[in-house]
């Protein structure tokens, strides 16, 4: 996935004199692929390849995470400024007054939910306006911007609802039934095929086809007065099947379905609060409902000097490992030659090995600083086989006497087929039954349609045909046919 981040964004988090061009160049070399540079007025922004495992970089924060452990091997100085928490005046708790909830953890990791009241409904300020429009985000509203501002500034999609519109103050998180209906935000209808993430009210009505888009019966709107604040991690495979099945290509699915972080949970809603607090006038409740039957557990890698060493192909020290990594928020420890390294939450998804760890060390190392050598020695023959040469020459023989070579396929229909030919448990379609035991239908077939182009030609083709053996697989018979017209 591709994103765009404004430079002066960039730097909220990411403490650093170098130019844009510098940290343009340095991302590219140890990190994620800037593709692009461009001018906006008296800012710039950067267009950022991001790739599906490292769906952690996907926002500015994270892009400045990478910077702050990469500009420092470029000999730039560049230090991370940690989120803004409100975490002191705030507690997360099992179960709030104003929300009876019911979650199947499964589907839900982490389900994070806050009260805001009084929201005064209008636009956002200026500088939140030009910040998601510098991201290709419209500005609707001082609510829905906050939810999109977040997502795009922490990776963590975050949704709203009107509070007033949750019958009974009650939500149940649930897998869909096959043909249940929902409306969606924009308006439109979709039966579910089954096993999609949704949210039922007090009433059993479906008010959110969760991680894909809210619903319709919730939405908040110029009317609303509290809007309860709500922040997510669910199963990827299930957001995934659905934003497919019904070719909903949110950005908050796109992000869902890489698996996110279920520790950002808490600086986001965090921020949501402070954002809500600001620019709507909003105030939240003190207690935060935070259900999280199983928080992230401490992943654990282990390698060591001599391994690292080999496959890196450059002697390393344990003290540059440890700053690399370091620098990466991991946090390596040594046990004689032996690497000890415990994983941050956020990369617990693609760090599952020793060659990962190693990966990191190399690309912060720079790849562009390892030994090049060209491989020497005289180029080996062009080993000859048989029966390869002999088709080859068959063919070159043919076509020197001005015949076409075609391919077919071995899989045919019906038609194409005798008595004796297997057929698939699970074919495609009609057109692709059956293993074909002649070449000749399908030859027949490309004359006719070649026949209303050319008035004479030479058709051949040299490939298996699949003769039925009892109690075992088909025997591969290599065939050559030909046809004129």
């Amino acid at each position: 996935m591709d994103i765009i981040i404004l430079d002066s964004w960039l730097r909220d988090f990411l403490k650093t004199n170098a130019s844009v061009e510098k940290i343009a160049e340095s991302l590219a070399l140890c990190g994620p692929s800037v593709e692009k540079i461009e001018k906006l007025g008296k800012d710039f922004v950067y267009k950022i390849e991001v790739t599906t495992n490292r769906i952690d970089t996907a926002s500015v924060y994270g892009i400045a995470r990478e910077g702050s452990a990469i500009l420092p091997r470029f000999g730039i100085k560049a230090s991370l400024k940690n989120i803004k928490s409100d975490l002191n005046e705030h507690a997360f708790v099992k179960e709030v007054p104003y929300l009876k909830a019911t979650v199947d953890t499964k589907l839900c990791q982490r389900f994070s939910a806050v009260l805001i009241k009084n929201v005064k409904i209008g636009d956002s300020p200026s500088w939140m306006k030009e910040r998601l429009e510098s991201a290709g985000v419209r500005s609707i509203n001082n609510v829905v911007d906050i939810s999109n501002y977040i997502m795009l500034e922490l990776g963590q999609p975050v949704h709203t609802f009107d509070y007033g519109k949750i019958k009974g103050a009650k939500m149940i998180l649930r897998a869909s039934k096959k043909d249940e209906k929902i409306e969606t935000l924009d308006g439109k209808q979709f039966t579910l095929p089954g096993e999609d993430i949704v949210i039922e009210d007090g009433e059993g009505r479906l008010i959110d086809l969760a991680g894909v888009m809210g619903g319709n019966l919730s939405a908040v709107d110029k009317d609303t007065k509290n809007v309860l604040v709500f922040v997510q991690t669910y199963n990827p495979v299930n957001i995934r099947k659905t934003s497919m099945a019904l070719a909903q290509r949110t950005m908050a699915a796109t992000i869902f379905e890489k698996g996110t972080d279920t520790e950002l949970v808490t600086p986001a809603i965090l921020k949501a609060i402070r954002l809500f607090r600001e620019n709507c006038k909003g105030i939240p409740e003190k207690n935060i409902l935070n259900i999280y039957p199983s928080p992230y557990k401490t992943k654990i890698v282990k390698t060591n000097i001599e391994f690292i060493e080999k496959r890196l192909g450059v002697p390393i020290t344990k003290r540059e490992i440890t700053s690399y990594l370091t620098a990466l928020e991991f946090e390596p420890r040594w046990a004689g030659n032996q690497l000890i390294v415990s994983v941050p939450s956020f990369r617990a998804r693609d760090i599952k090995e020793e060659e990962d760890v190693l990966e990191e060390i190399a690309r912060i190392y720079g790849y562009h600083n390892l030994p090049s050598k060209l491989m020497d020695g005289a180029i080996p023959d062009r080993p000859v086989n048989p029966e390869f040469k002999f088709e080859e020459n068959v063919k070159n023989y043919l076509s020197g006497w001005g015949g076409v070579e075609v391919y077919t396929l071995s899989l045919v229909p019906k038609s194409f087929t005798d008595f004796k030919s297997l057929k698939l448990k699970n074919p495609l379609g009609i057109d692709t039954e059956y293993l074909r035991t002649s070449l000749m239908p399908s030859l027949a077939s490309a004359a006719i349609q070649n026949a209303k182009i050319f008035d004479s030609f030479h058709l051949f083709e040299v490939a298996n045909i699949y003769i039925p053996r009892s109690n075992n697989l088909p025997e591969e018979k290599m065939t050559i046919a030909g046809i004129f017209s």
